[in-house]
């Protein structure tokens, strides 16, 4: 399993396509947060669960693609 506390604020996150996701503004819990002040997430804070990420180096590298992240990302709720 996944050590979460290596994910870290303002990491980039990729697919696993090797595609820009995002960036992490937090992790809370099993969830990270993403940047709002991405391009990539129109500007919005998107979730996405911490059992995608399949490893971390100087990225957040996901076990999904951009397109399946982005299909599958929650919207954070206002």
């Amino acid at each position: 399993m996944l050590d979460a506390s290596l994910i870290k604020e303002h990491l980039e996150v990729v697919g696993s396509d090797g595609e820009h996701v995002g960036r992490v503004d937090h992790v809370n819990g099993d969830t990270i947060e993403l940047a709002k002040l991405d391009l990539a997430g129109g500007f919005k804070h998107h979730l996405i669960p911490v059992s995608w990420v399949d490893h971390v180096d100087e990225h957040v590298h996901l076990n999904v693609t951009r397109d399946d992240a982005k299909a599958r990302w929650t919207e954070k709720p206002h």
